[in-house]
């Protein structure tokens, strides 16, 4: 290891193998935070549109078998060229079953648990060039900058991080590295989202106006489960909601940000928090706390509210709602909602397009799904279906990242990507903090937006990796 990695990684708080835990990022004082969200970046190199070099096969260690992992390394053992040398999780029996989920296919990885330094083993062998990254929040910008220093590509779970110091650390190590950081924001890649992106290029909506997105999944029940019984490792999602913002921003914005070409053309200025009171979280620690003394130490906490209201406006005069609510009893939802100067979509309760005052009919919205269906969904999406993750999506996102890397393709979501959204929920968490007043939103870019490329939606150059079924 070379003496600048060493001492890099010491300032960032990473440590190394045989050293202290990663002193995870706290979250940064108000006056810190407004520092951080005006800084002037220089950018270094443009990660935007940048094709890495073509990897025949792409060789791949993946951290943490938990909720995410599992899918993941199921998914991707089913991609041509894809070759899964190692595993990695702090419980051994994962690992285990893991590997023997493999057994009789091509791949045959090396495992890594045991302790908290695992992962940096498996980083650190010199036969990876992807690292993918399905660990607790507090792990994902450490995990992803120390692969990056180590030469490989990161592609990391949302949210990428949950400082924006973090989101400033991906950025930085990115463009100096020259090593993709990919948030895995799987939505990007549901049907309905491809759809109404494709009719944003052809014109259906004119000029964007205004874009709704949510993350709204009554996960109380989950939030409360405890490990043992199939929840979270350490109870470390419930621990999350002390926070009190929007905490789960990407699945909505994703898409949105796409189909408005945020970082590629235009970019976010400004934005405003507002909460409600909790009315479930403390309230439900309290009575199971009543019940079992493993939940006393959470029945006295504040947690953040029911739901979350972020309003966004961009350089170009557009509005962007987000809304986050993960324990109030109500349907499913990520809105997705696209209004323009001539034409209207959303997807929930059921993917709906207007021209006008009302709803086009069904046979309409049809034909529309045939004229705008893009390449990537007419080429792998019934198998992504077969295949599963999400209904297809998460298939198509993991084939769609191994296509481009075997291609020498530039990636659909870039780091400027992952540290944008991702910035969301510590800047909504200061606006609601301070009566809901308005912060700015950095430029990760460094101006670059006015410059660079829109998201590619074909597969212009790729398409050429196959599905083994």
């Amino acid at each position: 290891m070379s003496n600048n990695r060493r001492d890099f990684l010491k300032l960032a708080g990473l440590g190394l193998v045989g050293s202290a835990m990663p002193n995870f990022a706290q979250a940064e004082s108000p006056k810190q935070l407004l520092q951080l969200s005006q800084r002037n970046h220089l950018q270094h190199f443009n990660m935007s549109g940048y094709a890495a070099p073509k990897l025949a096969t792409v060789r791949v260690g993946v951290i943490g078998l938990g909720q995410r992992g599992p899918g993941a390394v199921d998914r991707l053992s089913k991609i041509e060229g894809v070759e899964i040398k190692a595993l990695c999780d702090l419980i051994p029996e994962r690992v285990d079953k893991m590997k023997a989920k493999l057994e009789g296919t091509k791949h045959n990885p090396e495992g890594y648990s045991g302790n908290v330094y695992a992962w940096k083993k498996l980083v650190d062998r010199n036969d990876l060039d992807l690292i993918y990254i399905t660990t607790p929040w507090d792990w994902h910008t450490p995990m992803a900058v120390y692969a990056m220093e180590a030469g490989k590509h990161a592609a990391v779970e949302v949210p990428a991080a949950k400082t924006l110091e973090e989101c400033w650390q991906l950025v930085e190590t990115s463009e100096r590295t020259k090593k993709h950081c990919m948030m895995l924001e799987n939505c990007c890649y549901d049907f309905f989202e491809l759809m109404t992106l494709s009719m944003k290029r052809d014109g259906f909506f004119g000029e964007i106006i205004h874009g709704e997105g949510a993350y709204i999944h009554d996960l109380l029940w989950l939030n409360f489960k405890k490990d043992t019984e199939g929840g979270y490792q350490d109870m470390w999602r419930l621990k999350e909601n002390y926070r009190d913002g929007n905490l789960y921003a990407t699945h909505g914005l994703g898409p949105i940000c796409q189909i408005m070409d945020i970082n590629r053309g235009d970019q976010m200025d400004y934005l405003t928090s507002l909460s409600s009171n909790d009315f479930h979280m403390a309230k439900m620690a309290r009575s199971l706390a009543e019940k079992d003394n493993f939940f006393g130490p959470f029945a006295e906490k504040k947690y953040g509210g029911n739901m979350n209201t972020t309003i966004i406006k961009t350089k170009k005069g557009r509005s962007i709602m987000i809304q986050h609510d993960v324990t109030s009893p109500r349907p499913y939802s990520r809105l997705h909602t696209v209004s323009g100067t001539e034409g209207f979509a959303q997807k929930y309760p059921d993917p709906k397009v207007a021209k006008g005052h009302s709803w086009m009919k069904a046979e309409e919205v049809k034909a529309l799904e045939e004229k705008y269906t893009p390449e990537i969904v007419k080429k792998v999406g019934e198998l992504a279906k077969q295949i599963g993750g999400h209904g297809g999506m998460d298939f198509m996102m993991d084939w769609r990242l191994i296509d481009c890397l075997r291609n020498g393709l530039p990636l659909d979501q870039d780091v400027y990507d992952a540290a944008l959204w991702s910035a969301i929920s510590p800047l909504s968490e200061w606006s609601v903090a301070n009566r809901s007043n308005s912060i700015n939103i950095p430029d990760f870019t460094g101006g670059s937006w006015k410059s660079n490329k829109p998201v590619e939606i074909t597969l212009k150059g790729g398409g050429t990796t196959k599905v083994i079924v």
